[in-house]
């Protein structure tokens, strides 16, 4: 619930107001002390999504970045293991340094003049108050964390930078492109440490197009398949993100991972591989 009222930009007391309730019972909603269907079946309406999807259960269907991203986070909050393709890289194993300026690279993805729902710098502010909480609780609690990454995508990161659009002036594209290999170099020192808990595989082949992302928790599986990004061009404006724990996709995504895993460069194979694309894609320092 708190993650598609935080979709549609609405406030507590908005929504609550919007209902004919106090903010309080919007709260104890939220929360989940509330479960009375007639109540349940009007925040559904008013937030424009089914029954299901409010309550989390079933197939769901999430229209906005920061709706989805609050649900990474409340999904990464009982997680004991995170597996997934992510493009460029795992916002969860980037530097505190990659957040200094995704905020300019996020709000500069959207083309000028139009202002879509979560792009404003409102929406923006808000979704990177998410990622930053997400972070906090994974350095916090430690899930173990396979993150694969795909080779091409490490090349246009290092060639383009942490831009939102092509048409960057040449010196802010220099600067951005440093932060580029400042978070592979990051990548490599991690390849090399090898930190307990942390699994990076570098894979060469074609991956598919949408991020995927698996959690195990203590009683059960979800499946989050993602058409938003963050990094070299991001997309945090169209798209329609998927959240599931059916059995037949989660089966299909797990084999889709353990072969990847099983063809990734890893550890030193992978530092070497990944120094030469930097020596070889990144701007020189």
């Amino acid at each position: 619930m708190r993650a598609y009222r935080l979709g549609k930009e609405l406030t507590p007391d908005e929504l609550a107001g919007k209902l004919g309730i106090s903010r309080a019972a919007l709260y104890r909603a939220e929360k989940g002390e509330i479960r009375k269907i007639d109540m349940l079946t009007s925040i559904a309406d008013e937030l424009g999504v089914s029954l299901a999807s409010l309550m989390g259960v079933g197939v769901e269907y999430v229209s906005t970045a920061i709706a989805f991203f609050e649900r990474m986070r409340q999904l990464e909050e009982h997680c004991q293991q995170i597996i997934g393709l992510f493009s460029p890289v795992s916002y969860l194993l980037t530097s505190d340094n990659y957040d200094a300026v995704l905020r300019e690279v996020l709000r500069e993805s959207v083309p000028e003049g139009i202002e879509a729902e979560g792009t404003s710098a409102k929406a923006v502010d808000g979704l990177l108050e998410i990622l930053r909480a997400r972070k906090k609780a994974f350095n916090a609690n430690r899930p173990l964390i396979v993150s694969l990454i795909a080779s091409a995508d490490l090349e246009r990161f290092l060639l383009h930078g942490l831009i939102g659009r092509l048409d960057l002036p040449a010196d802010i594209v220099d600067f951005r492109r440093r932060h580029a290999r400042a978070e592979a170099e990051f990548i490599l020192s991690m390849l090399r440490s090898q930190p307990i808990g942390i699994q990076i595989g570098i894979v060469r082949e074609p991956v598919p197009a949408t991020s995927f992302q698996i959690f195990r928790q203590a009683d059960r599986s979800m499946l989050a398949i993602s058409p938003f990004r963050l990094g070299e061009q991001p997309n945090i404006r169209l798209g329609v993100a998927l959240i599931t724990s059916a059995p037949e996709a989660m089966d299909l995504h797990e084999g889709i991972a353990e072969r990847l895993w099983g063809e990734a460069l890893k550890g030193g194979e992978a530092a070497s591989y990944l120094e030469a694309m930097i020596k070889k894609y990144a701007i020189r320092t």
